[in-house]
C-alpha cells in the first residue's frame, strides 16, 4: 500500500536526496525488450517485456498501490536472463492512461484488465508475482476468472485481509514515540493529513516498514512520482492507517485454499505485511511456502535483492 497526494511534497524532498539506482540487470546481459500499449476498458495500459527472446515460462509482475506503477520492480529485470519478465502499469498510473472516472476503479475491472494483458501478450503459460495490492488483484483474478495456464503465484508483502492489515499497522503505530502517535491520531480525527507533524510520523513509519534502504532508490521515487493518487484515494483511503475506500471490506484469506497451484509467500521482518499475518495466509494454503527476509520490510526485493532473486529463481525452477 502507498501514500496519497497529501504526501507528494514529502516525496519530492526525499527525491532530491536520492542517489541510488535500482537497475541490477547485468549490463552485458543479452536481453531483448519490447513495449507498447494495450486497449482496455477505460483507456490504454503500458507494458514492457524484458528478455522477450527467452524460452522460459514468462513472469508477469502485478504492482501494488492501488496506483503505484511498475518502476519499483526494476531489480526484477535481472530474472530476464532465464525467461521473459513482463511489467505493466495498471490503468490510472505510471505510463498508462489516467482517465478521470471513478467508476473504473473497481477490482472487477482491474481483473478484466489483467486478463486482457495476458490475452494480448499471448501469455498462455505464465507465473504471476503480485506485491501488496497486487496480491489482492491476483487472488481475485484467480477466483473470478479461473484462468488456465497459471503455473505458480508469488505473493510478496501480501494484503489479503484488510482487517488484519489495519490491525498490524495500528500495532506498529503503537511502537512509535508518543508524539508521533498523537500526530497520527489527530490527523485521523480531523481529516488533516498535511500537517508537518503527521508527515514526520509517516516519514519515521515508512523508513521502518516500507523501505529501509536510505536514501530511497531512484526506482522507488519514480513510482511515487507517477503515482495514481486518485485511484489510491478512491480504493484505499487517506492513509495507511485508515482505510475508507472501496477495499475496506476486502477479505479473501478464507478463499486461499481454492488456489490449486504452487504458491510462495514472501515478506520482510519489519514488513507492513507482518511475518505473523503472512504465516497465517500460508497456513490457509497447505503445501504453500513462506520466506521471511530478515532485516527487511515491505520492499524486501529492493532491500535484499540478491536473496530475493535467488528465492524466486529457485521457486520457479521447482514449479517447472
Amino acid at each position: 500500500m502507498y501514500y496519497t497526494q497529501l504526501y507528494l511534497k514529502f516525496f519530492l524532498i526525499i527525491l532530491l536526496f536520492s542517489t541510488l539506482n535500482c537497475n541490477t540487470t547485468d549490463g552485458n546481459l543479452p536481453v531483448s525488450t519490447r513495449e507498447g500499449f494495450i486497449q482496455v476498458t477505460g483507456g490504454k495500459v503500458w507494458y514492457r517485456i524484458i528478455g522477450a527472446d527467452k524460452k522460459g515460462i514468462p513472469l508477469l509482475l502485478i504492482h501494488g498501490g492501488p496506483g503505484a506503477p511498475h518502476d519499483y520492480f526494476e531489480p526484477l529485470e535481472a530474472l530476464a536472463d532465464e525467461r521473459p519478465v513482463i511489467f505493466y502499469d495498471q490503468l490510472g498510473c505510471g505510463n498508462s492512461d489516467k482517465p478521470v472516472d471513478s467508476t473504473l476503479w473497481t477490482i472487477e475491472r482491474f481483473t478484466d484488465e489483467l486478463a486482457k494483458v495476458r490475452q494480448e501478450l499471448s501469455l498462455t503459460q505464465v507465473h504471476i508475482l503480485g506485491n501488496s495490492w497486487g496480491c489482492m488483484l491476483t487472488i481475485d483474478y484467480m477466483l473470478r476468472k479461473n484462468p488456465t495456464g497459471v503455473k505458480s503465484i508469488i505473493f510478496s508483502g501480501p494484503c489479503i485481509s484488510v482487517s488484519r492489515w489495519i490491525e498490524d499497522q495500528n500495532a506498529y503505530v503503537l511502537q512509535l514515540p508518543d508524539s508521533l502517535q498523537t500526530a497520527i491520531r489527530i490527523a485521523e480525527e480531523t481529516g488533516n493529513f498535511t500537517s508537518p507533524e503527521y508527515l514526520a510520523a509517516m516519514d519515521v513509519f515508512y523508513k521502518q516498514h516500507v523501505c529501509r534502504v536510505l536514501p530511497w532508490p531512484d526506482c522507488v521515487n519514480r513510482s511515487f512520482e507517477k503515482m495514481g493518487v486518485e485511484v489510491y484515494k478512491y480504493m484505499w483511503g487517506p492513509s495507511e492507517f485508515t482505510c475508507t475506500g472501496t477495499l475496506r471490506n476486502y477479505e479473501r484469506a478464507d478463499s486461499l485454499p481454492k488456489l490449486n497451484l504452487p504458491v510462495l509467500f514472501t515478506c520482510g521482518e519489519f514488513d507492513e505485511a507482518t511475518p505473523a499475518t503472512t504465516a497465517y495466509y500460508q497456513s490457509m494454503l497447505p503445501g504453500s511456502e513462506l520466506l521471511v527476509f530478515q532485516g527487511a520490510s515491505h520492499l524486501h526485493h529492493i532491500e535484499k535483492t540478491a536473496e530475493f532473486l535467488q528465492a524466486v529463481r529457485s521457486f520457479l525452477s521447482r514449479t517447472e
